[in-house]
């Protein structure tokens, strides 16, 4: 297929949404997602233990969603629960990569490189991903230990002063420097995947990038991304519309008098208690129900379902219900990443154009380079073949002569 036009600007933002709409990209974020939770899960249920929380107690109350702030929990507890954390969003980074390397191929005209090629992709280039922040982390503490380093010495008595007066302007540049680094760093959170998801940068190379984006292409930054943000938030609140509105015709045509009736009502009731706390899902439920911008006329349409007592049976299908919920809770918040993932390709694939001209669309990746390499090596074996077969041709041709 011909590869996507683009205009290189403001207006190929606006294109996120739709090309994030893609079942492709949304599975990559959910097992993305879900790896993530479970590795979270774990961890925090594990923190909470270290802390002394039984763990029925801790089931009890926090549910699939532990936490453990608010937790009165000594140094190690909270070293695991941050690395539970870290691994969720570790998850998340290489899922935007997958989902970035996706959206290239799409742009180029591929529509058929598959997720699994995209976790391919991701497991050969997954240090980037990782090292790279944490590249930018240890220069900031590099400048940090120095200016403590200096700091210490400006406490000698006479000699401090000037040892803090003298060098100055190089301690200022250095401070300014390190606001950048900062500023780096956040760039870097934020496109990395695509970076090395587009690009197919190593960890310096990616290093640099954030870099050169930082300091070429922050008006862009800050302009493109107000105008990504909004966009997906309005794209995932109809995205959830839809997914709500599918919900709610289940639970009326299943809950029927004539038809299952309060027993549907019931299993979905536990379901939705069981993946989201009603509260919780009343406040999410919220800012989608119809009397606001979509409708604009008020009716029940949101109405949730009250959980009520079950057999035996009817408790293992209520926790399957759930399952499934949790699978549609974690796609709608997938679709969301998405939006976001394809946005942030965009504008990396835009940087690139505007302070380099080089067209990432145009330029060949990896894989196309494997193919032509492997191409000419068929060439070769070709040719070799018909140069062998002509010389054994010669060769029995001289012998008949001479016989």
């Amino acid at each position: 297929m011909n590869p996507i036009n683009l205009y290189f600007d403001v207006r190929d933002i606006f294109r996120a949404p739709r090309l994030a709409l893609s079942g492709k990209k949304i599975w990559i974020f959910l097992i993305g997602n879900l790896a993530g939770f479970v590795l979270y899960w774990i961890f925090t249920y594990i923190a909470l233990a270290a802390a002394g929380v039984p763990f029925s107690n801790a089931i009890a109350t926090y549910g699939l969603y532990p936490c453990l702030y608010g937790v009165d929990a000594p140094w190690f507890a909270w070293a695991l629960y941050y690395i539970g954390s870290l691994g969720w969003i570790a998850f998340l980074h290489l899922s935007c990569t997958a989902v970035a390397r996706v959206t290239l191929k799409q742009l180029k005209g591929d529509n058929f490189f598959s997720a699994g090629d995209a976790w391919n992709y991701v497991n050969k280039h997954w240090h980037p991903v990782i090292f790279t922040s944490i590249s930018i982390v240890l220069i900031l503490g590099f400048f940090l230990l120095f200016a403590g380093i200096f700091a210490l010495f400006g406490k000698i008595p006479y000699v401090g002063e000037y040892l803090f007066a003298l060098p100055y302007l190089f301690y200022f540049l250095g401070s300014v420097f390190t606001v950048y680094t900062a500023f780096v760093l956040v760039i870097s959170c934020i496109y990395t995947p695509a970076i090395v998801g587009a690009y197919e940068e190593d960890t310096m190379g990616s290093v640099f990038q954030s870099y050169s984006i930082a300091w070429s292409q922050p008006w862009r930054v800050v302009l493109y991304n107000i105008v990504l943000l909004p966009l997906a938030w309005w794209s995932l609140k109809l995205f959830s519309w839809f997914m709500f509105a599918g919900f709610q015709l289940v639970n009326h045509v299943f809950g029927m008098s004539f038809l299952m009736g309060e027993k549907a009502t019931s299993i979905v009731g536990n379901a939705l208690n069981f993946v989201i706390p009603r509260g919780l899902c009343e406040s999410i439920c919220a800012p989608f129900s119809c009397s606001g911008a979509l409708c604009g006329t008020p009716c029940s349409f949101y109405t949730l379902p009250e959980a009520g007592s079950l057999s035996g049976s009817e408790m293992g299908a209520s926790i399957i219900v759930g399952l499934f919920l949790l699978l549609i809770l974690f796609s709608i918040v997938s679709y969301g990443l998405s939006i976001l993932s394809v946005g942030e390709t965009l504008m990396f694939i835009i940087f690139k154009k505007k302070s380099d001209d080089d067209d990432l669309i145009e330029r060949k990746d990896e894989d196309e380079l494997e193919e032509d390499d492997e191409d000419d090596f068929s060439f070769d074996d070709d040719g070799e073949e018909s140069e062998s077969d002509s010389n054994d041709e010669d060769a029995n041709t001289d012998n008949s002569e001479e016989e």
